[in-house]
């Protein structure tokens, strides 16, 4: 039984070795809030995905501090949990919010399997000790250098190559790619940058032999991804659309996507990444586990859940130097043969480096329970 003692917020900004480009824009610094729940003598960290702004999804760092500390701790205090799964539970309560959520549940899950004296992938039942890596390229200043870089994650070995695309960054890119490399294992996400009138458009993707198109319209436009699918031969994959393993199961229902993207940050914890995990699992639909420009505390959980059955597709999962001149946790994680290696100390499997936190913290809160 794990009964919370103390929770912190760690608000830190850690600078990207790449500016990050996407359809919602361009990234060179990453806030980052990460939660340290303390128990019994032990401390289980989480990280929100929630970006600086709300251009991915609603949420942000500052609405998620907010909820965690005006909203989710009165609801905590006090309580002690048998398994992390009772807190979905404790914060039903506050609608909406899965990624301020999500942080703490991983905190109590990294307490958790401390407490086993586990690893974390062991708890969540992994049957892998390393993943396949993919990496995802934003969009870049013009054709030869996305070529160039293109051909840099190769050479390092990743094993697949996502690249992010949008209206008028597109077909001619992915062209350029593909003919460089017409054995890549190759996919675009666009980030829910197209409409349904851009079908005949997207189309024009489905000759270069890719493994998905990822989440091409609106994030709440279920039924036009149906309409969409029926158009493709390119599988569609959901990522911001899917919001709860309910909204998984109603996409499946309605033919909305054929591959599903994982970020528990996205579905609110690992408990619901689980259930996406088991309903997929039961109508074999592959499964890979997104990334959200993680540090190394989110990074380890991410490849705890990418190692078990259902994850069958390389992961965005990326080596520490990818997007990070120092992370916060150590051992780093890097490329192995294409692999990332799970960890298999207890709880995460990482250590916070406490030196790195304070220097790159901007501020931060705590609270006795």
């Amino acid at each position: 039984m794990i009964r919370p003692e103390r929770i912190s917020l760690h608000l830190v900004e850690l600078p990207l070795v790449q500016p990050f480009v996407t359809s919602f824009g361009e990234e060179r610094v990453r806030r980052v809030l990460l939660v340290s729940m303390t128990a019994d003598g032990l401390i289980g960290w989480g990280e929100c995905v929630a970006g600086a702004g709300p251009w991915y999804s609603a949420e942000t760092v500052d609405t998620a501090r907010h909820v965690i500390g005006d909203f989710a701790l009165p609801l905590v205090r006090g309580r002690a949990f048998d398994h992390p799964r009772e807190l979905a539970a404790v914060l039903a309560p506050i609608r909406g919010h899965p990624m301020a959520k999500a942080a703490l549940e991983a905190a109590l899950w990294d307490l958790h399997a401390q407490a086993a004296g586990k690893p974390l992938a062991q708890v969540l039942g992994a049957v892998r000790t390393e993943v396949p890596a993919g990496v995802s390229v934003g969009i870049q200043p013009n054709i030869p250098a996305l070529v160039e870089r293109v051909a840099a994650f190769v050479e390092q070995g990743y094993q697949r190559v996502k690249l992010k695309v949008k209206p008028g960054w597109d077909v001619e890119p992915v062209a350029a790619v593909r003919e460089r490399f017409p054995d890549l294992p190759l996919s675009v996400d666009a980030n829910a940058a197209y409409t349904l009138d851009d079908a005949n458009h997207l189309r024009k993707l489905d000759r270069f032999d890719l493994l998905m198109v990822e989440q091409p319209l609106p994030y709440d436009d279920l039924v036009g991804h149906a309409r969409l699918a029926r158009t493709l031969s390119t599988p569609i994959c959901l990522d911001e659309s899917l919001s709860s393993p309910h909204r998984a199961w109603e996409a499946l229902e309605i033919g909305a996507c054929r591959i599903i993207n994982v970020k528990q940050g996205r579905l609110g914890g690992l408990s619901a990444a689980l259930a996406v995990h088991d309903l997929a699992q039961g109508r074999g639909v592959p499964l890979w586990c997104g990334g959200m420009l993680e540090t190394g505390i989110g990074r380890a959980l991410n490849v705890a859940l990418a190692a078990l059955p259902g994850f069958t597709l390389p992961h965005d999962i990326s080596a520490t130097d990818r997007y990070y001149y120092q992370d916060l946790a150590v051992p780093p994680f890097h490329l192995e043969r294409g692999f990332i290696r799970v960890p298999q100390g207890t709880g995460l499997g990482v250590e916070m480096d406490l030196a790195r936190l304070h220097r790159f913290t901007v501020a931060s809160w705590a609270w006795q329970l």
